[in-house]
């Protein structure tokens, strides 16, 4: 009788080894990431690309020519920053952005007034003017912390830039992002101060 138990009790075991091996090919549940391909440089450009289009950053970052059709992309001067030329108009009013009231846009959107003053957008491109001079970790910092050139200790970025709805991208779209920025034509812009409220404009 032992020996009926003790051979119940080894056929028991072993069926229960049997059923916890892994069942099926399936790459993910196998744990075989060999078959992820792996991104070239073009592939996280054109990832970089398609991020900054879905993120918005023409909205701001490019200037604008008009058209018939109103405001377009100028494609010459694509993420530059507001146009160090650029006159701003002048506000007649300014009881209009105080707190409660208006925020206003120059019409190429490239600079904002509010209560926060007036910014202008950044010049994105690989100039010295621009991104040039940064480094990933400057970028990283200013996407993820909102830091004013990317510097720990620096002002905030001012309104109306959305770096809080950016922050939790995740670490490979902020490189690809990054690498696109980096591989654009350079365009040489300086872009104006930031104003605070209250300052002559």
């Amino acid at each position: 009788m032992k020996n009926i138990f003790l051979f119940a009790g080894l056929l028991l075991i072993g069926a229960y080894i049997i059923s916890c091996k892994p069942q099926g090919t399936d790459p993910v549940a196998m744990g075989d990431v060999a078959s992820v391909p792996v991104m070239t440089k073009e592939d996280s450009i054109k990832r970089g690309e398609y991020l900054s289009h879905i993120m918005g950053c023409n909205d701001c970052h490019t200037p604008k020519v008009m058209t018939e059709k109103g405001p377009a992309l100028d494609m010459n001067r694509l993420l530059s920053g507001h146009p160090a030329d650029e006159p701003l108009p002048a506000i007649t009013d300014k009881k209009m952005i105080g707190p409660g009231q208006w925020v206003l846009f120059n019409l190429g959107q490239t600079s904002a007034t509010g209560p926060w003053g007036t910014s202008f957008s950044a010049n994105l491109t690989p100039d010295d003017t621009g991104l040039g001079a940064w480094t990933f970790e400057n970028f990283e910092q200013a996407i993820r912390n909102g830091k004013f050139k990317g510097i720990d200790g620096s002002r905030m970025i001012m309104p109306p830039m959305p770096w809080q709805n950016y922050a939790a991208i995740n670490d490979e779209d902020l490189a690809n992002l990054w690498m696109y920025l980096k591989s654009i034509k350079p365009v040489k812009n300086v872009v104006p101060a930031y104003i605070p409220p209250g300052a002559s404009m």
